[in-house]
C-alpha cells in the first residue's frame, strides 16, 4: 500500500461524502482511506458504507479528543508507506495522487505539502476567504509558494510524509499550530521537506466571517506557542499582521485629526480589491476579499499580540487545554 489517507471528522457527513467521491475518482488508486470520527453526534458511518465498493476505506469511531490526537489514532492504524492528511472539507482533484507519485519519484522527499485553491462550486465568501488565505498581499506567499517570504511549511489540509518519518519523529502534539510544529520537527530531524506546487486541493473552509476571525486569531496565538517551542521558527513575515494591527490603529486615530492619514488603508484595500478582481474575475468576490483580508490580518495580529504579551512579556500561563476545547476539539 503506497498511501494511507487519514481524515479526522466531527459532525460533517456531507463534507465526507464530497471528499470520498473525489477520492473514488482518483486516477492512481493504490491507497487506503481512514475516516476517524472524533466523537461526533452526527456520524458519517452510513456515508462511508456508500463507498466501500469503490474505495479501500475504513471507519473508526472514538471519543472526542481533537484533531491532533485523532490524526495520531489514524496513523497508529495505517499501513501505507506514506501517511497523507486532508481536512474533511477538502475536495481532491482526480490526478492528485498521480502527481504526488511522480513528484516523489523525482525528489524522493521524506515529507511534502501542497497548496489549496478554490473550486468553481464554492460560494463567493468561500472564494474570498480562499483568496485571503493564499494571496501574497495577505500571507507573504508562505502558504504554497516557492517564492514566499518564508521557507515552505506543509499544513494538514494537504500534507504527507513517510512511515519512517512517523516512526522517528512521532505524531502531532495536542497544541496550537500542531502541523507547523510537526513540520518543523521533521525538518530538524534531517528529513527533506518539499513543496509540490501542482499537487493542490480544493479547501472549502465552511466558515462565516465571525468564525474566520476566531480561526485566524487562534493562528496568531499558535505562532507564539511555536516560537516558545522553536525560537528559530519565528520569522519577520510572522510579525507583519501584528505590525498591521498597530499601524491600523495609529492611522485610524490619526485620521480623527487629519483625514488624509487614512489614505494608506484605502490604498491597501484597493490593492486587495484589484488583485482579487483579476484572480477571481468577480466583483462580489473582490469586495468580500477586502473584508476577508482585513479580518485575517486583524485576527491573526490581535491573537499574536495577545499571546505574546501574556506569555512572553508577562510570563503568564494560558490554559491551553481550555483554549483547545473552545477553538479546536469540536472542530475536527
Amino acid at each position: 500500500m503506497t498511501y494511507s489517507i487519514i481524515i479526522p471528522v466531527y459532525n460533517r457527513p456531507g463534507e465526507v461524502r464530497e471528499l470520498l467521491q473525489s477520492l473514488a475518482s482518483q486516477t492512481f488508486k493504490d491507497f487506503e482511506t481512514l475516516i476517524i470520527e472524533d466523537g461526533s453526534t452526527i456520524r458519517c458511518d452510513n456515508v462511508v458504507k456508500e463507498y466501500e465498493a469503490q474505495l479501500n476505506v475504513r471507519y473508526f469511531f472514538k471519543p472526542n479528543s481533537g484533531r491532533s490526537l485523532t490524526r495520531n489514532y489514524g496513523m497508529e492504524r495505517a499501513s501505507g508507506k506514506y501517511q497523507v492528511f486532508f481536512d474533511s472539507d477538502c475536495i481532491i482533484p482526480e490526478d492528485y495522487f498521480e502527481k504526488v507519485t511522480n513528484y516523489l519519484s523525482e525528489t524522493h522527499a521524506d515529507c511534502y505539502g501542497g497548496p489549496d485553491r478554490a473550486h468553481a462550486s464554492f460560494t463567493a465568501l468561500q472564494k474570498a476567504i480562499s483568496y485571503s488565505m493564499t494571496s501574497f498581499l495577505t500571507t507573504g506567499g508562505i502558504r504554497g509558494r516557492k517564492n514566499g517570504l518564508e521557507k515552505f511549511v506543509p499544513r494538514t489540509f494537504n500534507m504527507g510524509f513517510s512511515s519512517e518519518v512517523y516512526q522517528k519523529v512521532g505524531g502531532f502534539k495536542d497544541m496550537f499550530g500542531e502541523d507547523i510544529d510537526l513540520s518543523t520537527r521533521i525538518r530538524k530531524a534531517g528529513y527533506t521537506v518539499e513543496l509540490f506546487p501542482d499537487a493542490h486541493v480544493y479547501h472549502k473552509r465552511r466558515v462565516n466571517l465571525k468564525s474566520f476571525y476566531r480561526q485566524v486569531y487562534v493562528f496568531g496565538m499558535a505562532r507564539v506557542e511555536l516560537y516558545q517551542l522553536h525560537p528559530d521558527s519565528l520569522k519577520p513575515v510572522h510579525l507583519l499582521p501584528a505590525i498591521f494591527v498597530i499601524g491600523l490603529v495609529f492611522l485610524l486615530l490619526s485620521a480623527l485629526i487629519c483625514p488624509w492619514a487614512s489614505l494608506p488603508i484605502g490604498v491597501y484595500a484597493l490593492a486587495l480589491f484589484l488583485e482579487s478582481l483579476v484572480v477571481n474575475k468577480s466583483l462580489p468576490i473582490a469586495c468580500l476579499s477586502v473584508i476577508a483580508g482585513f479580518i485575517q490580518l486583524v485576527g491573526y495580529g490581535t491573537g499574536f499580540i495577545t499571546a505574546f504579551t501574556r506569555k512572553v512579556i508577562f510570563k503568564q500561563k494560558i490554559d491551553v487545554e481550555s483554549e483547545l476545547k473552545k477553538h479546536y476539539k469540536k472542530k475536527a
